[in-house]
Formats: C-alpha cells, sequence, structure tokens
C-alpha cells in the first residue's frame, strides 16, 4: 500500500474513531443489553422466543450467553433484530492509532538501541541523556517512515 494512501486511512480512521472514544457509551447493564432492553420494552421472554421462532428456554440461554460475554455476533445480531435494535460493533482505540504506532516506534527504537548503550556504557563511552534521546527519536521516526508491517 503506498505511505500517503496508508497516511490518509490512518488519519480518517483516527478521525471517526476520535468521536467514538470522546462519546463515552454507557457501560453494559450486568444482566447484558438484550435482557435489559426486553425486560425495558415489558417483553417476556416467550413473547422475544416466538419472534425468533426459538423456545423461551433458549432466550435464556443466550441472555446468559450475552451477560457471560460469550455470545456470538449472528446472534447478538439476531436478538438485536428482533428487539428492533441495531448492532453496533465497534473497537475504540484507548489512544489514537498515530499514538499507537508513535509508541511501538519507541519501543522497536529501545530495544534497537539497548545492546549498543549497554556495550558502550561497559566501555565507559556512554552517550549523555540528551543525545541518547535525540538518537533514539530518529530511529523511532525511521522506522515509523518504513512500512508499517514491521511494526509488529
Amino acid at each position: 500500500m503506498n505511505k500517503k494512501f496508508a497516511n490518509l486511512q490512518l488519519h480518517q480512521m483516527d478521525s471517526a474513531l476520535t468521536k467514538l472514544r470522546d462519546a463515552h457509551p454507557p457501560s453494559r447493564p450486568g444482566n447484558g443489553w438484550v435482557k435489559a432492553i426486553r425486560e425495558s420494552l415489558g417483553m417476556s421472554a416467550s413473547a422475544l422466543a416466538r419472534k425468533l421462532g426459538v423456545t423461551p428456554h433458549s432466550i435464556a440461554k443466550l441472555e446468559k450467553a450475552e451477560a457471560d460475554e460469550k455470545i456470538t455476533l449472528a446472534s447478538l445480531r439476531k436478538l438485536a433484530s428482533a428487539l428492533d435494535c441495531e448492532l453496533q460493533y465497534t473497537l475504540v482505540p484507548r489512544k489514537s492509532l498515530e499514538e499507537i504506532l508513535e509508541d511501538r516506534a519507541i519501543t522497536i527504537a529501545r530495544e534497537r538501541l539497548r545492546p549498543i548503550s549497554h556495550s558502550m556504557s561497559l566501555e565507559d563511552q556512554s552517550v549523555d541523556k540528551s543525545a541518547s534521546e535525540k538518537q533514539l527519536q530518529l530511529l523511532a521516526k525511521e522506522i515509523l517512515d518504513g512500512p508499517r508491517r514491521n511494526l509488529w
């Protein structure tokens, strides 16, 4: 993938994800969204089961699976549809994708410089802190400018 396109993709994804990260969606109810919404609608498990063509016992198992975080997306999508809801599935990074890449590049640069730094300190030729930091930043930038797959 060409670098300009990769950077544009990164920027666009970061922009979309920042909005989601800033939105602070509500926490999942302890018994799961399906049961919470179903009960809020005053719908019995039997009524939901009829809409899906399954048994009430199946609804109880699916609601427990959601609460235990073991439900499949396909099942959750069907339940959401039966409740006249939309399933929204997203992964929201804790920080920007750019920051994740920069942090990863710094980590790799540190790993690459560690043996050199150790060897120089053993020979009493260690570099001052600001020069080391500059070297670290330059190597991290070089790593970031290369193919992203090399970061992982």
